[in-house]
């Protein structure tokens, strides 16, 4: 018997795998330099912890090259297809794939030069033990990469949207209650000094963007498909869309606006 697809916050349709590789489009280059600074090399074996569709998979199975290897760990079937059907396209035959709900899952010991991830932490019921599982998975000198969020809240809008802060915020309730911290990133340099790691860099990253950039289409993507999701699991009242629609277009087509970005906090830490 097939396994039922297991769903995210955002969900693992069609738009949502278009949004997430408009996403990685937008914070690819962040992602690459943070890779070469931990010093991610050809014939390294790199754990990629919640893939996704794999855009991160695809740029890492490339710089570890053909004697290296790229483990991808996902539980979302529709999004590990999703990745094997590219790898095929680029012919890249160094990635394997596991399906795996990351609050389950299992990594052999010793067995990584190190591991990336990256708006994972946030979602998962048991972060830190995720964390303490990736620790013993990679080797002694090798490294853990993540980017995850440790501010959410300071996606604003300017000038102030009261509309699009209420968006922000049930976002950041509806994130809550399933189960995941949005501002993870507050924790995970402790944790890993905790679990014999020391921290080489802990970077924050936020930007004031406006319509002129090409990150621009990063939040608006995400303002449509959030909303939507938010308005199916009923974390935004129905009879309200059009006032919700209305808000974050006027947002994101405004030429004049700008955008402060959800703070991030990138870490790269080496273990002991």
């Amino acid at each position: 018997m097939a396994n039922k697809e297991r769903d995210y916050v955002l969900g693992t349709h069609d738009d949502e795998i278009a949004r997430l590789g408009l996403q990685h489009e937008v914070w690819r280059p962040r992602a690459m330099a943070a890779w070469q600074r931990a010093g991610f090399k050809a014939g390294e074996t790199i754990l990629d912890i919640g893939s996704g569709p794999g855009y991160a998979t695809l740029d890492i199975a490339s710089m570890v090259g053909e004697h290296g290897r790229v483990i991808a760990f996902d539980r979302s079937r529709r999004f590990l297809d999703t990745l094997d059907a590219r790898g095929r396209q680029r012919e890249l035959e160094n990635i394997e794939i596991v399906e795996s709900d990351l609050d389950e899952v299992r990594f052999t010991p010793n067995s990584a030069d190190g591991a990336w991830c990256r708006w994972v932490l946030a979602f998962v019921l048991r972060p830190r033990e995720l964390l303490a599982k990736a620790a013993a998975a990679i080797k002694h000198g090798g490294v853990f990469v993540s980017h995850e969020y440790f501010d959410y809240a300071t996606w604003r809008a300017m000038p102030a949207s009261p509309v699009f802060e209420e968006f922000v915020q049930a976002t950041i309730r509806n994130w809550r209650k399933s189960g995941g911290e949005p501002d993870i990133g507050l924790e995970v340099p402790h944790w890993l000094e905790e679990l014999g790691f020391t921290i080489e860099s802990a970077t924050p990253i936020i930007d004031v963007i406006t319509p002129d950039d090409f990150a621009w289409q990063w939040p608006t993507s995400f303002m449509q498909v959030g909303l939507s999701r938010l308005i199916e699991l009923g974390a935004i009242e129905r009879g309200r869309e059009e006032e919700f629609r209305a808000a974050l277009d006027a947002v994101a087509n405004t030429p004049s606006t700008r955008m402060v970005t959800p703070g991030l906090l990138e870490v790269i830490a080496r273990k002991n």
